[in-house]
């Protein structure tokens, strides 16, 4: 059983209440917290959205929500009513008075402690929701405020965005999730390079020739239509999510692993993102939009008709070749690519390491295999560390490559805590580590902006590719024109 760490008393404020992200994510990660009894009883969950509700008619969202994406092991009549006699409502409006007053009357009657706001609404209000919270004084030393991306559509617009919520909170107090980096595997990533001495001295180009990130989708944009179109893979992904991962890969280690020593690495990973020349941009980057074709679950149609818009020009796709100007990275490109209607859905980093610098066994192993590294986040998450064996049986030296697979769900019996649970928790304890910080955000835009830049004055359109492919051609031909491939877990 996995150790549970409780927390102290606090109001978690949930802006959006009723909304997808609070139905699919952030209900059920609190019920399974109170559940394992990390929330202690005197904690309460304040739902608020501009719907008029009762606390009984929320309450009942709630459980639909529990009961549809909560294990029916999991759930009892018991710890059931126990997380809803926690809730309460209060209809507020966003950008008006109505409703906050109430709100500064709930949230009194607790007295001093842990205010969490959590903004799941749109970032167009997230400055007109934190102007109230600090005009109604709901802002003590202990609140803290937490913001989902997509945090900008650029690299000015996010200035605004964080200017705004600046003005009410202090950046110590400011979360800005990523629920990638509360996944499992992405903690182990860590744990396997900073609290092992067997990969460290091997993390550097003499011996790595290359990293690989791939975030796939089979599914297309569904009921996210309207938002994805103005976003796209670029923002909804890449600039986000994967430099993440990458950060998360090439960082150097930190001093402890306090917040601000972490996220310094983090820093200067992104900082140390080479820029894109022209050329780079026309060379190194692909972008690409599905079309009609098949899935596992059968024919589908293509994005721009399930948009209902034949001019769109957004990416629904991206691969591209990244290079970090580090000593420690100098000859080790980057490949990324993110897309939907792709042929699987997997999130994985491959670090794939150099050939042996002599194969003395050409006499019977022409075609020695370099070791490859996979951390996958999800489906199955696990570590597999892919080696040449030789095969049993006489008859002269033969060799077979064969995985050590460690299979989180095999190693560890136990439920393992989704990446919101633990996100959750850690605002509530005021640990930042696995927070994006303002500068962070910023280094990241600096590196994407460009990109988005050229494709906004270009009359290109992205790629077409397929459902159910793996991309558009020129994606394969990004990383095969360097003598490489791109990695697809065997039987997939």
């Amino acid at each position: 059983m996995p150790r549970m760490m409780p927390v102290e008393p606090f109001d978690l404020v949930v802006f959006g209440a009723t909304g997808d992200l609070s139905q699919r994510k952030l209900i059920p990660a609190l019920f399974h917290r109170d559940d394992q009894g990390q929330i202690p009883p005197e904690a309460r969950i304040i739902g608020t959205s501009r719907r008029d509700m009762t606390d009984e008619a929320f309450r009942a969202f709630a459980q639909g929500a529990i009961e549809k994406f909560v294990e029916a092991e999991f759930r009892t009549a018991a710890n059931v009513k126990r997380f809803l006699d926690r809730l309460t409502y209060v209809s507020a409006e966003a950008t008006q008075e109505d409703g906050w007053l109430k709100l500064e009357k709930v949230l009194a009657a607790a007295g001093e402690r842990v205010r969490i706001f959590y903004l799941a609404v749109g970032p167009e209000l997230f400055g007109p929701i934190c102007e109230r919270l600090g005009s109604h004084n709901l802002v003590t030393p202990h609140s803290r405020v937490v913001v989902e991306k997509p945090l900008g559509k650029d690299g000015a617009s996010a200035q605004a965005v964080n200017d705004a919520i600046g003005k009410v909170f202090p950046e110590p107090s400011i979360y800005r999730i990523d629920h990638y980096l509360g996944k499992e595997t992405v903690q182990n990533l860590m744990a396997l390079r900073f609290a092992n001495a067997l990969f460290e001295p091997l993390w550097k180009d003499e011996y790595i020739d290359h990293v690989q990130i791939t975030v796939a989708e089979t599914l297309g944009v569904e009921g996210r239509a309207g938002y994805y179109d103005t976003s796209g893979a670029m923002r909804d992904m890449v600039q986000n999510h994967i430099l993440q991962l990458l950060c998360l890969v090439a960082m150097e280690p930190p001093s402890s692993m306090e917040a601000d020593a972490v996220r310094d690495e983090k820093l200067k990973v992104l900082k140390s993102l080479k820029p894109m020349s022209a050329q780079d941009l026309e060379d190194k980057v692909v972008r690409g939009q599905y079309r009609a074709g098949a899935s596992s679950t059968g024919a589908v149609g293509g994005y721009l008709e399930e948009l209902g818009n034949p001019d769109s020009k957004t990416e629904t796709f991206v691969a591209i070749k990244a290079q970090i100007n580090s000593w420690r990275w100098a000859n080790v490109p980057f490949y990324l690519r993110t897309g939907k209607r792709l042929s699987q859905r997997v999130s994985e980093i491959m670090v794939q390491f150099r050939e042996v610098p002599l194969n003395i066994f050409k006499k019977t192993a022409d075609d020695l295999q370099p070791n490859r590294l996979i951390i996958r986040l999800q489906p199955d998450e696990g570590i597999k560390l892919w080696l040449c064996v030789k095969e049993p049986g006489p008859g002269g030296l033969r060799f077979k490559y064969v995985p050590l697979d460690m299979n989180f769900a095999e190693a560890f019996t136990t439920r393992q805590p989704e990446a919101y649970e633990r996100l959750l928790m850690d605002v509530v304890r005021g640990n930042q580590t696995l927070f994006m910080r303002r500068d962070e955000v910023a280094a990241a835009w600096r590196y994407i902006d460009p990109i988005l830049d050229k494709w906004k004055e270009g009359s290109d359109s992205p790629k077409p590719y397929q459902s159910g492919t793996w991309g558009p051609s020129s994606a394969i031909a990004l990383i095969e024109r360097d003598g490489r491939t791109w990695y697809e877990a065997p039987g997939t």
